[in-house]
């Protein structure tokens, strides 16, 4: 199964997820982008530095979401309501493949994942937490 993340950027939220999610289960593919990515930006510097104290390693370049990766998605995971609403909005062709992470996650709980854009380390390991949680649930999902 084909999966992309997208959040605004692709410099903090997508890629963090894109790394959880490769680490926990390899079996699935996984790319991430932004709606707003500038290409080949690197990662955040806190969103290294929370994963590499989980010891994963992020090596990445920002990618904007187009109708090649949407075409090779099976599934697009957004990290807010308001990121899927621009898909659907620019993109509408591919709807059928849109949720929130915590939507797919929870069986259509409302709820986005916060930009720790701006914040501190802090921030961004409780964003990784937050997400890691769905991303669980998401893999026992996938899997049965």
């Amino acid at each position: 199964m084909n999966i992309l993340f997208v959040c605004t950027g692709n410099t903090c939220r997508s890629p963090m997820a894109e790394v959880l999610l490769k680490d926990k289960a390899p079996h699935l593919f996984v790319q991430s982008a932004g709606i707003f990515a500038s290409p080949n930006e690197e990662a955040n510097q806190n969103a290294i530095k929370a994963l590499e104290e989980r010891g994963l390693k992020i090596d990445h370049s920002a990618q904007t979401v187009t109708k090649k990766l949407l075409n090779w998605a099976d599934l697009v995971l957004t990290m807010t309501e308001g990121h899927k609403r621009l898909l659907i909005d620019q993109f509408p062709e591919y709807q059928n493949k849109y949720n929130t992470l915590i939507e797919f996650s929870t069986n259509n709980q409302n709820g986005d994942i916060i930009d720790p854009f701006g914040g501190d380390l802090f921030k961004y390991e409780q964003t990784l937490s937050e997400m890691e949680k769905y991303i669980e649930a998401i893999i026992k999902k996938i899997d049965t």
